[in-house]
């Protein structure tokens, strides 16, 4: 009885110990407070504030040498009208030159996305993220939708918005 006793006992700090928390993402179901440089290396952008009203936000988190990053931005350009009244701001903690040739090389000033560099690294541990691209979806009024680790094409990101 002694050992039944032990070995419950055992479990149960065991079970404890290794529940995760929850993400803060999923905490707040919000935007990360992050502010971004963008590619004019003067402008400093507070996400939350910048954020268009009745709009919903794709915000994908990339690295300018990741090849899966390239290719969704590439469809991501090819398709921008079917974004349409849709907030697109892409971030990164990758050298400021990387992603300023990034954001040059894909013209996507010319379709009204916002690039930027987390100069606080605030999004990798919000959203834990593990892979690249990291995609995290909000309605109109700002809240999650859902994220996404790696290449989801463009059917697969429309329909995270209902589209």
């Amino acid at each position: 009885m002694k050992y039944l006793v032990m070995l419950m006992l055992s479990i149960a700090m065991f079970c404890s110990a290794s529940a995760q928390e929850t993400p803060l993402y999923l905490k707040q179901r919000t935007p990360p407070p992050s502010v971004l440089l963008l590619t004019d290396s003067v402008t400093k952008w507070n996400l939350k504030a910048k954020l268009q009203k009745d709009k919903p936000l794709l915000l994908i988190f990339f690295s300018p040498d990741c090849d899966h990053c390239q290719h969704e931005t590439e469809q991501i350009i090819k398709n921008i009208q079917k974004f349409k009244g849709i907030q697109i701001v892409m971030a990164t903690t990758q050298p400021f030159k990387d992603m300023k040739n990034f954001a040059n090389k894909y013209k996507l000033a010319n379709y009204g996305i916002t690039v930027g560099r987390d100069i606080a690294y605030v999004m990798p541990p919000y959203y834990e993220m593990k892979n690249l691209p990291y995609l995290a979806f909000y309605d109109k009024n700002k809240k999650l939708i859902s994220t996404f680790e790696g290449g989801l094409g463009i059917p697969g990101i429309l329909k995270a918005f209902g589209r």
